[in-house]
């Protein structure tokens, strides 16, 4: 029998780790991650810019995934019956909100971006669809985590040691990077129903989220708005109450039409 071709098995390591940067990784970060020449990576990441499968920033030089790799995503996405149950509430919370909205679900201990609609103005936007994100610094991740068992592994995948403590990643000065503290965070998500973080993955960004439930009563995915910190957190640094209510609202709906009875 053939063995495994090496250059394939690169390949997709790379689409692999480009999938996990929301912002795009350097030539430097993706070879330095994979243990890779430079000059191998920059081969491979030329031959899958050729087919369409990663693109490169002209600005910053950085990578993300191609349209290539999201269309072959569309056929298992369609088939997703949270998606296509939740697509037309989901416009209509980025209507009433006028914040970008994503739907989420476990995948592998992230949250996979299954839908994102734009925020309906003229500002230049990226498709988040296909994107893997940290539960732990994200609204719809602890909705996940608080909600769904299968989101809360014994020993979090994502935890690493740092000074002699468990730690989580940190992706800006805010993120809640103890154990503790999140669990904390999640039994008020528990308590409330809804989620909230304000700029612990972004700087400058506010998420709320609630959980979509299905018929049989399981929490199965997460939709949130994302947008600017002066616009979803309100007084006394509490989050603006009304778009808590806009995303329970949508999150309610897709329940329902997923079978739930209203909660």
């Amino acid at each position: 029998m053939p063995g495994r071709i090496q250059s394939i098995e690169r390949a997709a390591a790379i689409l692999r780790i480009l999938a996990t940067g929301a912002r795009g990784l350097s030539l430097a970060e993706i070879s330095r991650s994979l243990e890779l020449p430079k000059g191998t990576a920059l081969g491979i990441l030329r031959t899958l810019q050729h087919v369409g499968f990663v693109e490169q920033d002209p600005e910053s030089g950085r990578y993300r995934l191609g349209g290539g790799m999201l269309s072959l995503g569309t056929r298992y996405l369609d088939g997703n019956e949270l998606r296509t149950r939740a697509l037309n509430w989901a416009d209509s919370l980025a209507s009433r909100s006028g914040e970008s909205v994503r739907i989420g679900t476990l995948h592998k201990h992230q949250v996979l971006v299954v839908h994102h609609v734009f925020r309906p103005d003229s500002s230049r936007q990226t498709l988040d669809v296909g994107t893997l994100l940290p539960l732990h610094a994200t609204a719809i991740g602890r909705v996940l985590m608080a909600f769904d068992p299968l989101a809360v592994p014994e020993e979090d995948a994502d935890a690493v040691e740092a000074g002699g403590a468990v730690t989580l990643p940190s992706f800006t000065r805010h993120t809640v990077t103890s154990p503790a503290v999140l669990e904390r965070r999640l039994d008020e998500v528990r308590e409330n129903g809804w989620a909230w973080e304000v700029e612990e993955l972004v700087d400058g960004e506010v998420s709320i989220a609630a959980p979509i439930r299905d018929r049989r009563g399981t929490t199965v995915g997460a939709i949130g708005v994302r947008g600017a910190v002066e616009r979803l957190r309100g007084e006394e640094g509490r989050p603006d109450m009304e778009q808590v209510s806009y995303v329970r609202d949508a999150a309610r709906a897709i329940s329902r039409d997923l079978g739930v009875t209203p909660y």
